[in-house]
């Protein structure tokens, strides 16, 4: 495959992101989807790129706002709209919801609501996988808000001493809810400049940039798999809606949106694809196949059938039962 022709396969799964995203704010619009959604619109970059650099067998963890992360790992649209709509043909059965979007048999472990909950299980599963000599590497996907929680410590500070395999991601989009990360964080960048405390390499990229991020994490993770040990990337990005359906985000400065706007990650990969000669034609195609297959989902997600109330209590044990334990 050439370099157009793989950054044109990862530009599809980009726009198949942000159109399943819009199609989900809809939905919610609509009443269709219940509770709430936190969307990534704006940072399909990170989560397309990692996962291009990763194997299929790795691990990958991500937080609440993790769409991205599980259709880049191969959930599809219409699996978590399902699920977004409470369905039974839900990634997750309907068990799950928009916080929690889980697809075990393509590595994704799981999206984890509580900050910062999830990067103890990623060292676990590095640990695992060092003990089983399997080669995979564990990702943890965070925010910055996360690396002022105290498992985020805890958890660079373990892998390093084991020298465990796992890459620590940051999606540094400079809010914490509504909060800029700056005016609570002692240092300038709040992931990749705690790294030398634990004695990690770190480096600072460009999250909207897929190939910049991709190359990135080939870089780490062939680092980890060669038993040399964690690294921390931060990776600045920006969210094109609020934190949450119920944030109207008018807390951010109308230039400082509109500048993030200009280096939407779609746009970059456009600018590069026209650089290596993609026809504007071949764009455009790629951006119809993925209007197509969101359209066909939101309508296979609006007729399937809801969950079935006799699971209800199955799926509690990793047998899938529900039984007590003692």
């Amino acid at each position: 495959m050439s370099d157009a022709d793989e950054l044109l396969s990862l530009y599809e799964r980009m726009v198949l992101i942000r159109r399943t995203e819009k199609a989900a704010y809809d939905l919610f619009m609509s009443g269709m989807v219940k509770g709430t959604t936190h969307l990534a619109a704006g940072q399909e970059g990170v989560a397309v790129g990692a996962s291009a650099g990763l194997r299929p067998d790795d691990y990958v963890f991500a937080t609440y706002r993790g769409h991205h992360h599980a259709m880049a790992r191969g959930a599809t649209a219409e699996e978590c709209l399902a699920e977004l709509m409470s369905k039974a043909t839900g990634v997750c059965a309907a068990k799950g919801g928009s916080m929690h979007l889980t697809k075990a048999s393509a590595g994704m472990l799981g999206s984890y609501a509580i900050v910062g909950a999830h990067l103890p299980m990623a060292v676990g599963a590095a640990w695992s996988a060092k003990l089983r000599e399997s080669g995979q590497v564990a990702v943890a996907f965070f925010g910055d808000g996360a690396t002022n929680i105290g498992a985020f410590h805890e958890a660079l500070n373990l892998a390093a001493v084991w020298k465990l395999p796992v890459l620590f991601i940051c999606e540094n989009n400079f809010y914490m809810e509504y909060t800029p990360i700056s005016e609570v964080t002692a240092v300038t960048n709040p992931a990749a400049d705690r790294a030398v405390a634990y004695g990690l390499p770190s480096e600072i990229i460009d999250g909207n940039d897929v190939i910049v991020v991709r190359d990135a994490v080939v870089r780490a993770a062939r680092r980890a798999r060669a038993g040399e040990g964690p690294t921390v990337l931060e990776a600045h990005t920006y969210r094109q809606y609020g934190h949450s359906r119920a944030d109207p985000a008018k807390y951010r400065p109308a230039e400082e949106v509109e500048e993030w706007l200009k280096r939407d990650p779609l746009n970059l990969a456009r600018a590069r694809l026209e650089t290596l000669g993609t026809s504007a034609e071949a764009i455009a195609a790629a951006d119809a196949r993925a209007g197509q297959i969101v359209d066909a989902a939101v309508d296979a997600a609006k007729n399937a059938p809801g969950p079935d109330p006799a699971q209800a209590l199955t799926d509690v044990w990793a047998d899938g039962g529900s039984a007590w334990r003692s």
